[in-house]
């Protein structure tokens, strides 16, 4: 299966991408003299983590060359350095992005890690319309580490020049590539090759992520990396994807349907905390909900009755609907279906969002409340940020996601795949652990993220070859973006700040 199908059915971009690609735009091709390129540095002072901290920031282009050192693509990052400090040589540096494969970081530059945030209602309230609340945010990490955000080709403002070629860019291995030789040429530019090294992904980040320690690691010119953190996983497509016959989706799903039941008051509470419900659910899902998928038409009647049964009061689905749906029960189709009765639809990539709909004898919502919950906020506070504070003079479009993900390619065959499959990169994560004795992982999840469930990273890494007691598994009351979420991001950013001090 192509790697972009099984994306699409999954529904795994961040956000629904709708711009077009054009050679105008400059993503799709390149042709004519290639400019210089646009850099703009500012100095800043901040206070995080306690600490007051002067910092410079750089947000401009990279190019990157071909094989006759000709400019052939710009990709457009941002750079916090501290400078307060005399040798930054064993200083962490973190590289950051977002996913789609699409999307610009925006997301995680403004909703965590960077020096400024985005204020969006914590209590998953629409966000309306200017003006946002672009705030200080005391809980940067740029007190313990420097940051690069990076956008890949065709996502924010980084584009191909002079001969370039989207093609060349769009694909797990194309784009881990172009990743890798960036942060090769930021290490020249910058002399930090001994310093310690992160990557920071979120959804389809993720499995650029793994794509980039084989491709940082695999070879003589080795790029070790100390750690990375994993926000909202997806490593294994199989997990998600909604084929005929393959039920490891149900498998994926059922607890995060059980949560958001949860949340939304549709399930019995009573004597059980959240947590302990949803070890519940895990023993149920990989025991006698596997067992009766797995089974089939071999299932009795009465055993299908009980799963039947169990299902309907883990997820506050009426017994008749999961019955009807043969006990499989599709992400999109849920969202729609809990709250069916009221007119509303709840979240994908938070769950805890509702959205009024139009149509209430649709199959699927019209639109996920909470993507177009938050995405005039970042957009707005990115676009301030960088005009307004970093002094970013550019006037062609910032693509906060971009199509690109239409024509992303997959190599499915490298891990014994004879006729092709699914997109799998996990095994990557298990050969550099293997490779790199000093290489940790934290993985973060989402409660109520139906984009990449929770229940699905857990297994995918705890497959493929990866050792789990050097993975910190951490949980969040929230989304795909659990960062929305104001008691989320104090955890996430807590936690990120304790695996960095490990």
């Amino acid at each position: 299966m192509k790697f972009f199908s099984s994306l699409a059915a999954a529904s795994i971009a961040v956000l629904i991408a709708v711009a077009p690609l054009s050679a105008k735009d400059g993503q799709a091709q390149a042709s004519g003299p290639v400019p210089d390129a646009k850099v703009f540095e500012t100095e800043h002072t901040g206070t995080y983590g306690g600490v007051k901290v002067r910092y410079k920031a750089i947000a401009g282009e990279t190019y990157l060359k071909d094989e006759k050192d000709q400019p052939v693509a710009s990709i457009f990052s941002t750079s916090y350095i501290r400078t307060d400090i005399k040798d930054n040589n064993k200083r962490p540096v973190f590289f950051i992005f977002n996913g789609g494969p699409g999307s610009a970081s925006l997301w995680l530059h403004m909703g965590v890690y960077g020096p400024k945030r985005i204020a969006v209602p914590s209590d998953a309230r629409d966000d309306g319309a200017a003006p946002f609340d672009l705030v200080e945010n005391p809980l940067s990490i740029l007190d313990v580490a420097d940051m690069v955000f990076i956008d890949p080709v065709g996502t924010g403002y980084s584009r191909v020049v002079g001969k370039g070629d989207g093609k060349d860019y769009w694909g797990v291995d194309k784009d881990a590539k172009s990743i890798a030789e960036f942060i090769r040429v930021w290490l020249v530019k910058n002399k930090r090759w001994n310093s310690p090294k992160y990557l920071s992904g979120e959804s389809y980040g993720t499995t650029r992520s793994a794509a980039l320690l084989h491709e940082l690691s695999g070879g003589w010119t080795d790029i070790a990396i100390n750690g990375v953190v994993f926000i909202s996983s997806i490593l294994d497509f199989q997990t998600v994807a909604t084929d005929p016959g393959n039920d490891t989706h149900y498998l994926s799903y059922l607890p995060t349907m059980a949560a958001t039941g949860w949340y939304h008051g549709k399930v019995e509470k009573a004597g059980r905390t959240l947590e302990q419900f949803l070890d519940e659910v895990r023993d149920f899902t990989l025991g006698e909900y596997a067992s009766a998928l797995l089974q089939g038409n071999r299932l009795s009647a009465d055993d299908f009755d009980a799963v039947a049964s169990k299902v309907a009061a883990y997820t506050g689905l009426k017994k008749q609907y999961v019955v009807n749906s043969n006990l499989r029960i599709t992400n999109m189709r849920f969202m729609k279906e809990l709250r069916r009765d009221e007119g509303l639809s709840v979240g994908r990539l938070d769950s805890r969002y509702v959205g009024k709909e139009y149509d209430g004898a649709a199959e699927y919502m019209e639109a996920d409340p909470s993507a177009y919950g938050i995405d005039a906020s970042y957009t707005a506070a990115m676009m301030h940020h960088y005009q307004t504070n970093l002094g970013v003079d550019l006037e062609r479009r910032y693509d906060v996601i971009s199509s690109v993900g239409r024509h992303w390619t997959s190599t499915p065959r490298r891990f014994n795949s004879f006729m092709g499959g699914y997109e799998n990169v996990a095994p990557y994560v298990g050969t550099a652990q293997r490779q790199n004795s000093d290489l940790k992982l934290m993985v973060a999840n989402g409660y109520y993220d139906f984009a990449t469930p929770f229940f699905a990273s857990e297994n995918s890494f705890n497959h493929n070859g990866i050792d789990t007691s050097r993975v910190t598994f951490t949980y969040y009351e929230s989304g795909h973006m659990m960062y929305v979420h104001e008691p989320s991001l104090e955890k996430l950013v807590k936690d990120i700040r304790d695996f960095i001090a490990e």
